[in-house]
């Protein structure tokens, strides 16, 4: 896929949210929060960013989900 972001957006795709704790408790769907942390796919592999919330869009292309944020929306990237 080839998708170039206007202006301060990039595009990320959602990384998936543990399923189960540090201690080895099993979450079940409905106790998972939805994942903050994404890669970037619009920059390079293995860039990772922590996102706000309600900020991204979300679109799904060829199966795999896809994030649409603003720059601001971006808190803090991921090194490592």
């Amino acid at each position: 896929m080839h998708l170039k972001p206007l202006a301060d957006r990039l595009v990320a795709k959602p990384i998936e949210a543990e399923t189960k704790t540090a201690a080895g408790i099993l979450l079940p769907e409905q106790a998972k929060d939805k994942t903050l942390v994404a890669e970037v796919v619009a920059v390079g592999k293995e860039v990772k960013v922590l996102h706000a919330e309600y900020g991204p869009d979300r679109f799904t292309h060829a199966g795999t989900e896809y994030m649409i944020l603003k720059e601001k929306d971006v808190v803090a990237v991921i090194n490592g």
